[in-house]
């Protein structure tokens, strides 16, 4: 196989926005309860995973863990060997079936649900032994599938304005399964049920736009629970013949756009801009949509921010996480300097902040803004307030408020919030109090860079 990634293919998807078409009526698939964020735990290991739910992500107020692929896969230290499965048997450098058990399991006693990032569109190229002992070549998976089973086009997608292209063909040289197959369907919600029955919560359905959408809601009509979470990466470009509105039927799907605007304008645009995120900006419907500012794929490609961009990285998730728009995923992955680069230390994470993981979860700026997300979910925007340029402000009804001053120096000011008078917490800045008015206004000075944070539930430092 050459040295090609998934990366180079959404690359090619790329594009500018497309008029948002009518949806498809909303499916039963949108996250339960009061908790809508996910931690996104690139390619750490189950056990690793299973002790973030207890230590970090329980406390801090995340719904759900999104897990990477669990599945057998090709041999190899890139991470895009995740994306090249060669059965679906949960045998892989992240753990075996029992550690997946245990994982959901301690995770659940957490609250935190599981999300599995499900790759079905296509199995692997090359030949050889993959990561559980099962031998393959493409085309020929012993047991699973065979020639019969993949589409007829045998080429790589070209041409991202021909469906036929970019549904039938290979995802950079991938062997394409026939999703139209009645036995490849039964196949692949027979791996997905396996996942619920050891618990799993979700999926997060890896290529959705190379897969026709009504291939996949047949696939997940099959399952012993086809009202399951179901997040689906389809992305826009401008002028292609697949849309990913044509998924909305089938559960959530990832809004794109949200994370390639947000790069725009925390470089090179005004905050202020801000005030109408979201369906404002012809995105999809708010209900349906899983956001974020970077992901796996993105961060290498440049399309979005990453960990490397420092202040506008981390501002950019408090907004993302203060702003009613979407279901969040925050994106904790692993330094890299070459965009193959693999997981550091096997995939085990002893500890935050060393051996190249990133924990992007667990930065006080951002995992304090999980809790604010929660006590303010049902809230409109109040009380916005911007300087016309990189310093904004607003509230989430009675419930909280932030402001952000991403300008290049200090910003004093005396805000207007919708707030209970009282004492509060800055939850970005854990020992700051902050006291709010009969009138609801409180004055604070914020440093470069910062952010203030204040909501019903942190009351008390």
């Amino acid at each position: 196989m050459a040295r090609k990634t998934v990366s180079a293919t959404l690359a090619l998807a790329a594009g500018a926005a497309l008029a948002v078409t009518a949806p498809a009526p909303a499916a039963q698939a949108a996250p339960p309860g009061t908790k809508d964020v996910t931690a996104v735990m690139f390619e750490w290991n189950f056990a690793s995973v299973a002790r973030a739910c207890t230590d970090q992500l329980g406390p801090a107020g995340y719904g759900y863990v999104q897990v990477s692929p669990p599945q057998e896969r090709i041999q190899g230290t890139q991470w895009w060997t995740a994306y090249q499965p060669v059965s679906y048997k949960i045998a892989g450098p992240l753990g075996d079936r029992a550690a997946f058990s245990s994982m959901v399991s301690t995770c659940h006693a957490a609250g935190v649900k599981v999300v599995v990032d499900s790759v079905i569109n296509h199995m692997s190229a090359g030949s050889g032994t993959g990561t559980g002992g099962s031998t393959y070549s493409k085309y020929d998976y012993p047991g699973l599938y065979s020639g019969w089973d993949m589409d007829d086009c045998r080429a790589e997608i070209t041409n991202y304005q021909d469906r036929a292209n970019v549904q039938n063909c290979e995802l950079v040289g991938l062997a394409d399964l026939d999703t139209g197959e009645d036995y490849v369907r039964g196949r692949i919600a027979g791996y997905l049920d396996d996942l619920l029955s050891l618990g799993a919560d979700g999926f997060r359905i890896d290529a959705a736009k190379h897969m026709p959408a009504a291939d996949l809601a047949n696939i997940k009509s099959r399952l012993t629970k086809p009202s399951v979470y179901w997040k689906q990466e389809a992305i826009y470009g401008a002028g292609e013949a697949v849309s990913p509105t044509e998924y909305l039927g089938n559960g959530d799907v990832q809004e794109f756009r949200y994370a390639r605007d947000l790069k725009r304008v925390f470089q090179n645009e005004k905050l202020a801009y801000l005030n109408n995120y979201g369906e404002g900006w012809a995105y999809m419907p708010s209900g349906q949509s899983a956001v974020f500012v970077d992901n796996h794929d993105t961060e290498r490609g440049g399309d979005t921010l990453n960990y490397k961009n420092g202040a506008d990285y981390t501002l950019a998730n408090v907004f993302m996480l203060a702003w009613p728009y979407g279901s969040p995923d925050v994106n904790s992955g692993y330094e890299w300097t070459s965009k193959d680069a693999g997981a550091p230390n096997n995939h085990q994470v002893s500890a935050c902040y060393q051996n190249g993981w990133k924990c992007q979860h667990a930065w006080r700026e951002i995992s304090s803004m999980v809790g604010f997300r929660n006590t303010a979910r049902g809230q409109g925007v109040t009380n916005w307030w911007d300087n016309g340029n990189d310093a904004i402000a607003f509230g989430r009804g009675n419930a909280a408020y932030v402001a952000i001053n991403h300008e290049p120096s200090s910003l004093t000011r005396t805000f207007q919030t919708s707030l209970p008078a009282g004492a509060y917490c800055d939850v970005q800045r854990d020992n700051t109090r902050v006291t709010v008015d009969a009138t609801g206004k409180f004055t604070a000075t914020l440093a470069p860079n910062t952010a203030v944070a204040l909501h019903t539930a942190a009351r008390g430092c």
